[in-house]
């Protein structure tokens, strides 16, 4: 059976894991009784829950006698080392573009990677039903955006659909009849290439996505570029510089039918596969016959560029909410996760039970606090730090930068200018983007949005969109301004009371309820000034016999803020830290003594 190997490529939310729900079931792959999910590749929880992808899975068609292997890619920045692996198991991509908002950063730094590994893009401007379309304009922009990336002249030469992924549908005119996915179907076989590999040399293949499985253990996916493989083969798994890591057989191979993993006896070069039976091999390894010697090419991945601290939870809370509380387990779960995830980094702290994890971004990094959690364990995570570097020509000290988008209505234009240029934000672009909605784009230091992007939504009344990319190094910016209000912080254990926190409320913006756990130096509100503030959010009225008319009546409180996970981390200062259980997430100082707050800082300042 003839292969077509392809990955779907574009910004988050504009229609990627809808558009492979349809194409599965126009090419017969449910029956036709079957019940799906929607959105049926993302199959992990926090996946639905937050309406992205988070790991790339692959899918597999059959249209014409033609199988067609589908690659579903994350469309967020944060994740984008999950895109960079996938492209060197594909011939082909089809870049999405949503007809309303056009070409947005993702889009750009996915198909920059594309465009340089020689791949012939097809563009599909999605979402055509939206009442805002404005597809003409957007497929300038993506030829504009495909020169500015350098794409070659066969490359600009791409061929173009205009579909709606729900609706099922794609044409290559707009006013097309609007039936079904065929054009589609039809058009990957003609324009993308069929592998081209050599079938007769010695097997080998490099691991690109790796999971864990109960029956099979660690089950590796990737391309076979070369030879064929057998069942119960004899291979070895080679590192880069040609080292041996192990040696074992292929006790399983699997390949991609729908949504299934099938058996299958033999593989041949082309197919997308996946092996199991090997215990040490990771990402991106060479899985190959004895006789290889060398190592296959693997596709370098983008640095980190933000860290984080994972320490214990030494709180006076710790331990009685989660079931993996020790160090030692928090730091086999940190890098058995650097196995499967290779954009995160993992390293010892001077500081004593805790762990530098270093990763693309603020979502990367909590979505992966937030997969620790559910799985029981007990954290106190620090206040995300960029990772800087020295210009080695120059001698200079340089930053992480990012490229941001922000689509905003007019009227709140002022206010994030103003807020982008106190943070150091260069402003690139400013244009009209339809419907009274304004398109900024700016160059600001990665620190500069650390905890931005809540008060971001404050100003521009939560209908705001902010998108980033990393651009690159540039010299340091210099000290940017954090967070203006100071903290109010427990002074005593206890539950908080109503009656206390009604008294409270006055002094600013409360994070907690009543009938709350709270400790000696946790954060439980924002102080309306700049100091931090003591006080007692426990204390209870004193009962006596004596009664005065009026005094009873009914103390109401303002709900508190609650945080997310990802808030929370965005919010915190350097001398503060998010402890993180499995039913909760809570505001602390890295000091809860008050008498220790004071001697380090007198200590920083005597600094």
């Amino acid at each position: 059976m003839d292969i077509r190997n392809i990955a779907i490529i574009a910004h988050v939310d504009h229609g990627k894991t809808t558009l492979v729900d349809e194409l599965l079931k126009q090419s017969g792959s449910f029956h036709e009784h079957q019940q799906v999910a929607e959105r049926a590749m993302d199959s992990n929880d926090l996946e639905r829950e937050r309406g992205i992808t988070i790991l790339a899975k692959c899918t597999s068609v059959v249209w014409k006698d033609t199988r067609i292997n589908i690659i579903d890619t994350p469309g967020h920045a944060d994740f984008g080392g999950e895109v960079e692996r996938i492209l060197s198991m594909v011939d082909g991509a089809i870049v999405l573009v949503d007809a309303a908002e056009g070409a947005l950063p993702q889009t750009k730094f996915v198909v920059g990677k594309a465009l340089a590994r020689g791949l012939k893009p097809i563009v599909v401007v999605n979402k055509i039903d939206r009442g805002d379309a404005r597809p003409d304009e957007v497929h300038n922009e993506i030829f504009d955006l495909f020169a500015s990336l350098g794409a070659n002249d066969e490359q600009l030469d791409f061929p173009m659909l205009y579909a709606s992924g729900r609706q099922g549908w794609a044409d290559t005119e707009l006013d097309g009849p609007r039936k079904d996915l065929s054009p589609m179907f039809d058009l990957v076989l003609r324009h993308v290439p069929a592998p081209n590999l050599d079938k007769d040399k010695p097997f080998a293949m490099v691991a690109t996505i790796l999971e864990s499985d109960n029956f099979l253990g660690r089950v590796l996916t990737g391309r076979v570029e070369q030879g064929r493989a057998k069942v119960n083969m004899p291979v070895r798994v080679l590192r880069e510089d040609g080292s041996v890591v192990e040696t074992g057989r292929l006790t399983k191979l699997l390949s991609f039918r729908g949504l299934d993993r099938v058996p299958v006896d033999e593989v041949e070069a082309g197919d997308i596969v996946a092996v199991a039976g090997l215990s040490d091999a990771t990402i991106p390894e060479t899985i190959a016959s004895p006789e290889v010697t060398e190592a296959l090419k693997a596709i370098p991945v983008d640095p980190p560029t933000l860290s984080m601290t994972f320490r214990i939870n030494d709180g006076p809370l710790g331990g009685r909410e989660g079931k993996k509380v020790t160090s030692r387990q928090i730091r086999d779960r940190l890098f058995k996760e650097t196995e499967s995830n290779i954009a995160i980094r993992v390293t010892e702290s001077p500081e004593s039970e805790a762990f530098e994890v270093a990763g693309r971004g603020e979502l990367q990094l909590g979505v992966l606090i937030e997969t620790m959690r559910r799985e029981g364990f007990e954290l106190t995570i620090g206040r995300p730090r960029v990772l800087f570097h020295t210009n080695e020509e120059t001698g200079e000290r340089e930053e992480p930068y990012e490229e941001v988008l922000i689509d905003v209505d007019e009227p709140y234009s002022g206010v994030v200018v103003e807020k982008m240029s106190l943070r150091k934000g260069q402003m690139q672009d400013m244009r009209p983007s339809g419907g009274d909605k304004v398109r900024l784009t700016f160059l600001i230091p990665s620190r500069g949005l650390i905890g931005y992007h809540g008060e971001f939504l404050t100003d521009t009344r939560g209908t705001g969109i902010m998108n980033r990319l990393f651009a690159g190094y540039q010299p340091y910016a210099g000290t940017i301004e954090g967070r203006r209000n100071g903290s109010l912080i427990s002074s005593e254990d206890g539950a908080t009371t109503q009656y206390s926190l009604f008294s409270l409320q006055d002094r600013g913006t409360l994070f907690v309820g009543a009938g709350e756990k709270v400790y000696v130096g946790m954060i439980i509100g924002e102080h309306s000034r700049e100091n931090d503030l003591e006080v007692n959010a426990v204390r209870e009225k004193k009962l006596t016999n004596i009664r005065a008319a009026g005094k009873d009546e009914a103390l109401l409180l303002v709900p508190p803020r609650k945080m997310s996970l990802e808030q929370a981390i965005a919010y915190i200062e350097d001398d503060e830290l998010v402890e993180v259980t499995p039913s909760a997430v809570r505001l602390r100082k890295r000091y809860l003594d008050p008498h220790e707050r004071k001697k380090n800082e007198r200590s920083k300042k005597n600094d």
